[in-house]
């Protein structure tokens, strides 16, 4: 009886200073406000180059991804001034490649050397805890890349798990995830997402 009461009372203090969600800090706002940001929501791009390049790039893993799955091929290629060492490659996107990169490839490649390819969006798993200051909050959380298409699925085959801790900041609309710079100690999402680790 005394729990409905207080409830009760609670309930009619908040409306009478008119209480928010967002005045409380719970875990469901802090996922909620960390997914919904436009940081969080950014799509990773992978921008594959065509023509020349370094043997650096051509071994890179996602240039071997590539060629795995016969989306490109090469030939060697003299180096320029810029490419060096040798020895070099003269990317080339296989008939497989433009039918798994068919909707970037049409956009580009007439312009440009460099195909802009939507991959991946990140994928909030959870919250870990959130350590309150006053007006200030730290959200520690775990997120990863999910695939967008083929050519996601094909470079984010191994879900790597990411550890990352954002600040938070109450205002007089209630509580707000920092999404730029820092504010105060705490660190804004595009630093968290930036500075993430691998979960063990």
């Amino acid at each position: 009886m005394r729990r409905r009461q207080a409830a009760f009372i609670f309930a009619v203090l908040c409306l009478t200073v008119a209480c928010s969600p967002r005045d409380f800090l719970t875990r469901r706002l802090a996922t909620d406000l960390i997914a919904g940001s436009e940081t969080f929501k950014t799509t990773q791009l992978f921008w594959l180059r065509t023509g020349v390049i370094s043997n650096k790039d051509y071994n890179s893993p996602e240039y071997l991804v590539l060629r795995r799955h016969g989306w490109i091929t090469a030939t060697g290629a003299a180096c320029s001034a810029d490419l060096g060492p040798a020895p070099c490659w003269d990317i080339v996107i296989s008939p497989l490649g433009v039918d798994a990169l068919r909707d970037w490839v049409a956009a580009t490649a007439a312009t440009s050397q460099y195909i802009s390819v939507p991959v991946a969006q990140r994928e909030l798993l959870g919250l870990s805890g959130i350590r309150k200051n006053g007006n200030f909050a730290d959200v520690d959380f775990q997120w990863r890349w999910a695939p967008v298409n083929e050519v996601g699925a094909a470079l984010y085959a191994n879900g790597t798990e990411y550890n990352s801790t954002v600040g938070f900041a109450r205002y007089d609309d209630g509580w707000r995830v920092i999404e730029g710079g820092p504010l105060r100690s705490s660190q804004g999402l595009n630093d968290a997402l930036k500075n993430s680790e691998p979960a063990q």
